[in-house]
């Protein structure tokens, strides 16, 4: 079993919304009738979001009848993606990479102003119920290391300025632009490229 954090106060029901049952829909008449269990990934996202960020175990029981899958199916994917949370993670939810370009850039200063910001435990709400965190694997953006991701936004570039910045606009609910905290738009080099002419 996974070692991720699971809510012990769960809500007995879960219905989806009626914006979400046309998404639904939607998401199942992409598959053939007998592969509707294809569908479990975009479903477990759709309660994630429907929900303030995480699945609660009676959403699960309610996709395994939507997709008539076994409950345990379900659960399964659900804990073995780190992208799905079954325990609350606050308005604003930090993942930090800390694979190897990270952290050999200085992810752990950014672990570090996670636990003096929001809570010396991963995983764990913060005193205000704003925020939570985690450390991750790779999120694909090794050339803007280290970063971080909040919901669905990047934060690329960071340092400890930039991340201290990030961390205090959580507290006054107005973060900084996603993307390149130096400037950089899209992966260009920190310095301008030079010329080399050769002599004629």
């Amino acid at each position: 079993m996974s070692g991720k954090k699971i809510e012990k106060n769960q809500p007995k029901s879960f219905i989806f919304n009626e914006k979400n049952k046309t998404k639904i829909k939607d998401i199942l008449f992409k598959y053939p009738k007998d592969r509707k269990k294809s569908a479990v990934m975009p479903l477990l996202d759709l309660a994630q979001r429907q929900n303030g960020g995480w699945i609660p175990l009676a959403a699960i029981k309610e996709i395994s009848k939507i997709i008539d899958v076994p409950y345990i199916k379900i659960y399964e994917v659900a804990t073995f993606y780190t992208m799905y949370n079954l325990a609350p993670v606050g308005k604003y939810f930090v993942q930090v990479c800390t694979t190897t370009p990270c952290m050999v850039r200085g992810s752990s200063k950014i672990v570090n102003l996670c636990k003096k910001y929001i809570h010396q435990e991963e995983a764990t709400l913060s005193k205000d119920g704003k925020s939570s965190w985690i450390e991750v694997e790779c999120l694909g953006a090794c050339v803007s290391a280290p970063m971080m991701q909040i919901n669905d936004d990047y934060y690329e570039d960071l340092d400890e300025k930039s991340a201290v910045k990030i961390f205090e606009g959580i507290k006054k609910n107005k973060l900084p632009d996603p993307g390149s905290q130096k400037g950089r738009k899209g992966f260009e080099p920190e310095k301008r490229l030079t010329l080399i002419k050769a002599n004629a």
